[in-house]
């Protein structure tokens, strides 16, 4: 069974037979909740921050965008 929250890991939902690997979507998800998964990969072996059953780039490219939004990656300095 598929994991409820679509975190990366071995209960992965693009681990299931005949799934799509994981897409931009898919990535800015896992970039977005990255912080909160990483505390859970900490007591669950079953969540890992990064799926690796992907489509390579964009993929990436999403959990990018993703990650520097809720950890505050934008590089401006308010003066």
């Amino acid at each position: 069974m598929a994991n409820e929250l679509s975190v990366a890991g071995p209960g992965s939902k693009y681990k299931l037979p005949d799934a799509e690997p994981a897409g931009f979507w898919a990535g800015f998800w896992h970039g977005i909740i990255s912080p909160l998964t990483f505390l859970v990969s900490l007591f669950n072996p079953n969540v890992r921050i990064y799926e690796t059953n992907n489509k390579g780039v964009i993929y990436d490219f999403g959990f990018l965008l993703g990650a520097s939004g809720s950890i505050g990656g934008s590089g401006t300095t308010i003066n």
